[in-house]
């Protein structure tokens, strides 16, 4: 049998997941000198981007513009895009091994860590995670129901996705009317009754993990007052020698902007947007109906690790401070898929830099590699998925040069699409999503908005009907 990778005989690679990272995969392998590769992307809906799409925020459409990346890649005649097929109901494992020669997971990490303490499923109490799908029009999770006749939000977390939480609560519905976020979500947050939000981190200020630009941009929102306390600003000894080493030249001028923010005089705004550190969740609290009413803090304090690093640990101050909802940002987490070994501590795949491994955690399974958060677990930006992915792909690329590859009777792509139609009649292409694009930005053209998204998977399907038709 003739080594895949000519003209005669194409590398077949099939790609699980359309997100970032699966496209960064499929650049790189697509841009390998010497080594002819066909590659199928399969996407469990008719959409393509991942988080792109369901997860940065609407008011940050400069992030999104990257997808205009990833239809270059998929332009490229040696790729395929199989949409609205899911691994595991489709096809699965064994399929794919008929078909491939490489097999990448790119699942991501679609569900939210837990901070196990008590009274953390109170009514009110809800993963940021779903909340931001929910505002995005994941289809998912496009029939949640958030209540927002609230006057006190919590937000448990200062990372990205907790930032875009509070950015999203304390927008004017005249900001969101011109983004592209989901329209139920814009008429549910026209008439939000939210006064106060709190951001809540377990560490300092210098250990927040928002970046300044987006400090920047909640300290100026029209609709709201950015508020902190100036003794929760001040930093601790540990801190500030770390400061004064200058390892850290951008968490200085994060600490210096919330120390100028903390001493800011509150203009009157609509609502106020709080930023509290050195605190910790120990139980969320609730009436007698089972209803949310305050959340109860730890202060914190920080040492070091034998290694130096700045951890947190409780005091014996404790405060209860009144709230109606609390959305839980402490972090995205993987979920196993059929047939792959999955580290369920760390809630990624099992692998040694993008193989994975056989159940025992050992040796590598011949010609199965995953990328991303899948692989690595939540961390980074989506550009963080592009050297994350070249790590992989030099993987694969040894391991075809070394002969460790899958040897399938019917790597071709006609095999391939017509084992797709049998599984999944109604597949999406990528000129179907193309079409499905065009009709979305027309839609939010005439609103002056950048889009409007289609957030059920059936209307989906009709809009490709009526465009056939």
């Amino acid at each position: 049998m003739a080594q895949p990778g000519t003209a005669a005989a194409p590398l077949r690679v099939a790609i699980i997941g359309a997100g970032p990272s699966g496209f960064y995969v499929a650049e790189h392998l697509l841009n390998q000198d010497d080594l002819v590769v066909e590659i199928d992307m399969l996407e469990r809906l008719p959409t393509p981007y991942g988080l792109v799409r369901g997860g940065v925020a609407p008011d940050h459409q400069k992030i999104k513009a990257v997808s205009a990346t990833y239809d270059k890649i998929a332009a490229n005649p040696r790729f395929r895009f199989y949409g609205h097929v899911e691994y595991g109901t489709h096809l699965g494992l064994d399929d794919l091994r008929g078909l491939y020669h490489q097999i990448v997971f790119t699942t991501g990490a679609p569900t939210d860590n837990r901070m196990d303490i008590p009274g953390e499923d109170l009514m009110g109490s809800h993963p940021a995670t779903t909340f931001v799908a929910w505002y995005n029009g994941h289809p998912d999770y496009r029939d949640l129901q958030f209540d927002f006749s609230c006057e006190r939000v919590a937000i448990v977390g200062v990372g990205n996705v907790a930032v875009d939480v509070a950015r999203i609560l304390c927008r004017t519905p005249e900001e969101l009317a011109k983004t592209d976020i989901a329209d139920y979500a814009l008429a549910a947050l026209r008439d939000s009754r939210v006064k106060e939000v709190t951001m809540l981190g377990r560490r300092g200020p210098a250990q927040a993990a928002f970046t300044n630009p987006e400090l920047r941009e909640l300290g100026q929102l029209p609709g709201a007052d950015l508020i902190l306390r100036p003794d929760e600003t001040a930093l601790d000894d540990l801190s500030q020698a770390a400061l004064d080493s200058g390892s850290d030249r951008a968490a200085g001028r994060k600490v210096a902007m919330l120390q100028e923010f903390a001493a800011r005089q509150p203009q009157g705004k609509a609502r106020r947007l709080a930023i509290r550190f050195l605190v910790s969740p120990t139980a969320l609290l609730g009436d007698d109906a089972g209803r949310l009413t305050a959340i109860q803090l730890v202060k914190n304090e920080l040492y070091a690790t034998d290694s130096g690093t700045l951890r947190p640990r409780a005091t014996e101050q404790v405060e209860e401070l009144p709230v109606d909802r609390v959305f839980r940002s402490v972090g995205y987490r993987g979920v196993p898929l059929p047939d792959v070994p999955f580290d369920d501590r760390r809630g990624v795949i099992a692998n040694a830099e993008g193989r994975v491994l056989d159940a025992e955690g050992e040796a590598p399974l011949t010609g199965i590699y995953a990328s991303g958060w899948i692989k690595r677990g939540p961390t980074g930006v989506i550009g963080t998925n592009k050297p994350d992915a070249l790590q992989t792909v030099k993987c694969m690329v040894a391991d075809l040069a070394d002969g460790k590859v899958l040897r399938p009777p019917s790597p071709t792509v006609e095999a391939a699409a017509k084992l797709v139609r049998e599984r999944q009649p109604e597949f999406f292409s990528y000129a179907d999503w193309l079409r499905l694009n065009k009709v979305e930005v027309s839609k939010g053209k005439e609103i002056g908005a950048p889009r409007v998204k289609f957030t059920r998977v059936a209307e989906m399907l009709e809009a490709r009907r009526e465009g056939a038709a």
